[in-house]
């Protein structure tokens, strides 16, 4: 796992506010973030062994940021800290419709560069699995990809926050998780039907990802490879908080997928553990344990849910 580590700081709000916009009697919470550290421990919680690659602040966010990793038993040798920069900080507002929006302050993850990859070679080669997102480096991104991929090792980008990536960088990628936004600023089309969700599959799979999955909220997500095409129905939950609903689901995609799982269950896997991400409040506390997603999934073979 390689990635950006935060802390959030939450407000849940009655609605997200417009620009210019004050709301009064949000309730404050502090918890541990980061796309990748959340990805990283909603990994280990589904059941997955763990090497985080990351890069932390030499304040008291970063030392709370490597305890919390290591109570979830991961592995932090390459999470290093960094002298010359805080620790990234997220500000989250939370709606009553579990709804929210976010703003980044990025500190140590943007110094987080290709030397720190680098010196974590070995456990990178050594994966069974390499899963990135983009709140770090996109050069630090793509030596983390090109190593992976010299040494086979199978690539999850999941491409959040949303920005343009090069070929040569999609190319190396097996297995490409955008969202919709993220899907339409990729390929220009915009996704609001299955249809358009196979159009923009095409032309990700024709820059040379070998399987896309295209994340679309309620309506599930839609999977795209070499020779089949279908959307993967999600599970119909009570939403409290969106907030790491795709950090879950990648996490937990990326456990199935290193343990063997054929693709559909593992999507279907990975749903799992995101619908129960949201019916809690937080991002990495909202993660939930393997034997919960395990429970959940009997539950639904059986009318429960």
């Amino acid at each position: 796992m390689v990635g950006s580590s935060n802390t959030d700081l939450i407000i849940r709000v009655p609605h997200i506010p417009a620009p210019g916009e004050t709301i009064l009697g949000g309730k404050f919470v502090t918890a541990a973030g980061g796309k990748g550290a959340n990805q990283a421990v909603a990994a280990a919680r589904a059941g997955g062994v763990v090497t985080f690659v990351a890069k932390v602040g030499d304040d008291h966010y970063g030392q709370d940021a490597l305890a919390g990793f290591r109570r979830d038993g991961i592995d932090v040798t390459h999470v290093t800290t960094d002298k010359r920069a805080p620790s990234g900080l997220a500000m989250i507002f939370v709606a009553a419709n579990g709804e929210n929006c976010i703003a980044v302050a990025d500190g140590a993850n943007g110094r987080f560069s290709p030397a720190d990859v680098k010196r974590a070679a070995g456990a990178i080669r050594s994966a069974g699995m390499l899963l990135l997102q983009l709140e770090i480096p996109l050069e630090t991104v793509c030596a983390a990809t090109g190593l992976a991929a010299r040494q086979g090792v199978p690539v999850i980008l999941n491409p959040a926050p949303a920005r343009s990536l090069p070929d040569d960088l999609l190319e190396k990628v097996t297995l490409l998780t955008p969202n919709e936004s993220e899907c339409e600023l990729l390929t220009g089309i915009k996704v609001t039907s299955e249809a358009a969700a196979a159009k923009a599959a095409n032309v990700l799979l024709a820059r040379g990802v070998r399987t896309v999955i295209i994340t679309m909220g309620k309506r599930g997500a839609y999977m795209a490879t070499g020779k089949e095409r279908r959307l993967v129905p999600g599970f119909e939950v009570e939403p409290l908080d969106t907030t790491a609903a795709g950090a879950v689901f990648n996490g937990a995609l990326a456990v199935a997928l290193a343990e063997g799982t054929e693709l559909l269950q593992a999507v279907r896997f990975a749903h799992a553990a995101a619908a129960l991400s949201v019916t809690k409040v937080g991002a990495q506390s909202s993660a939930p344990k393997r034997r919960e997603v395990d429970k959940f999934l009997r539950g639904t073979t059986q009318g429960k849910v």
